[in-house]
């Protein structure tokens, strides 16, 4: 059999196609909740009270458990089936989000929130891997893979207009009772539409690497919360200390095990870590953004939630439209080039974002917002390709995962990281000044908590909404920063490699 014939019996058929709308469903669902809270996060101050510490809590406790699990998950994945675990996942998502949905304090919402990036670790693996293992003809494969990526990035940039709608008829728990209805088309589309696949392998997976995955990945970042809100507290070293050791110990067992969690052997392909390393600092950025952005559009600029959600459309519009343009640039400019180039616009688009905040017009914001989120959307696209491309297909759960806990590590990273940055930052900008003595510390605690004591029309609030801008905009800086060297990483790092090859 030739070429040419190889790859039309590889062809996908109308089945394999209507089940790729399932599992870009099912990436999306997921991404639509690392977002959709941002907006709500000022209606859940006014109604359950957190601290600021519990609000950077809630809004990524979801991706340090997906990030944590991950690795493991995909590997489960391979070995019990795919479809199996993305069906049982799919439940126990809809089970947890009903949790969430009525949740009477912070402390609940934040263990409902663990629950759901449990749940969501047996999907977001099983998705990626049943898209590798089902379109088996190159070219289709990078279609499909493009329309996976749409629904992440698209569903990330769109959680927050979702999110604005259902709040501006509904109690914040609506943005989690939105999950149940799509989790069970999932489910009744999934046991038809859906085949199981598996890896060869059946070892039984090493608990102990499944536990010092999660330990290596969760204190670290949990270390930031505490050193951006209270300073450089006991906590702080202890928990980056156990999580770099437990870090070490990780990659040291990896090394030595038969049937490893992650194939460490990948990433002496450069092209592969390249492609994770850009992944991870474009989703870091991106998402980070989202999460003060539409507190920002919410409680200095005074819209509702939904037009909070509408004025962030255009991020949403460019990054869905990337999967029109990947092919092409892929062909024109190769992988690495057009990783590269993506990340650089949109470091430009963030860079222009830190002037344009400080406008009183919205025009400038938007244009910024373009350049984002369709730089964002390309990269995804490619670099999420080219870590799938590069690995046998037995082995496709166990790379998609490590493809994914880079985009949900950079994800939380990026929340608690940037977050923690905001915060640190609009307390050094604070001018308490005037600031009644009783109100003193709802005021540095977060904006959400001055709106709530402060009148609509107090010269302290005023104040304190310059502050939060400032603040934003330093933080901005740094997520342009980072676009940059993601850029920068892709075009030395993945061209260089496609160039050797």
């Amino acid at each position: 059999m030739n070429n040419v014939e190889e790859q039309a019996a590889t062809r996908a058929t109308t089945k394999e196609w209507a089940s790729l709308g399932v599992l870009t469903l099912a990436v999306g669902l997921l991404s639509v909740d690392g977002t959709v809270l941002a907006l709500a996060v000022p209606s859940i101050s006014e109604d359950l009270r957190p601290t600021s510490t519990q609000v950077l809590w809630i809004g990524d406790i979801y991706s340090f458990a997906l990030a944590g699990l991950l690795v493991t998950m995909g590997n489960v994945a391979d070995r019990v089936g795919r479809k199996r675990l993305l069906l049982i996942g799919a439940a126990c998502f809809g089970a947890a989000s009903v949790l969430a949905a009525f949740a009477p304090s912070p402390e609940v919402l934040i263990m409902a929130r663990a629950l759901l990036g449990v749940a969501g670790s047996t999907l977001m693996p099983s998705t990626l891997s049943l898209v590798r293992a089902t379109f088996r003809n190159p070219r289709q494969r990078t279609t499909a893979i493009a329309v996976w990526a749409a629904g992440a990035s698209g569903g990330a940039a769109a959680g927050p207009l979702v999110g604005g709608a259902l709040l501006e008829h509904f109690r914040w728990g609506s943005v989690f009772m939105i999950n149940v209805p799509i989790i069970v088309v999932i489910l009744v589309a999934g046991v038809f539409l859906l085949e199981e696949s598996r890896g060869r392998d059946r070892a039984a997976i090493d608990l102990l690497s499944a536990g010092l995955s999660v330990t290596a990945i969760v204190p670290v970042v949990y270390a930031v919360k505490p050193l951006a809100g209270h300073g450089l507290e006991w906590s702080v070293p202890a928990s980056a200390v156990l999580g770099v050791v437990a870090g070490v110990a990780f990659v040291r067992r990896q090394r030595h095990l038969r049937t490893p969690l992650i194939d460490l052997t990948l990433f002496r392909v450069p092209a592969f870590t390249g492609a994770i390393l850009a992944n991870s600092l474009g989703v870091f950025a991106f998402i980070g953004l989202l999460f003060f952005f539409s507190q920002y559009l919410q409680l200095v600029r005074g819209l509702s939630p939904l037009e909070a959600g509408i004025h962030q459309l255009p991020s949403t519009v460019a990054s869905v439209t990337a999967v029109a343009v990947v092919g092409l640039l892929a062909r024109r400019l190769g992988r690495g080039r057009a990783i590269g180039g993506a990340l650089l616009v949109a470091g430009a688009g963030m860079g222009a974002l830190v002037v344009t905040e400080g406008f009183s017009t919205y025009a400038g914001i938007a244009l910024s917002l373009v350049a984002l989120g369709l730089g964002v959307g390309v990269s995804m696209t490619l670099a999420t390709d080219a870590v799938v491309a590069a690995v046998p297909r037995e082995r496709a759960g166990a790379a998609s995962a490590i493809s994914e806990t880079g985009y949900e590590l950079g994800t939380a990273l990026g929340i608690a990281v940037l977050g923690s940055l905001q915060m640190a930052f609009y307390r050094s900008q604070l001018d308490l000044d005037g600031v009644p003595a009783k109100d003193v510390d709802a005021v540095r605690e977060s904006l959400a908590r001055a709106s709530d004591v402060l009148p609509p029309s107090s010269e302290v609030l005023s104040r304190a909404q310059e502050a939060f801008t400032v603040g934003m905009q330093l933080t901005s800086v740094c997520a342009a920063v980072l676009l940059v060297v993601g850029g920068v990483i892709a075009l030395r790092v993945i061209a260089a490699d496609e160039d050797a090859t």
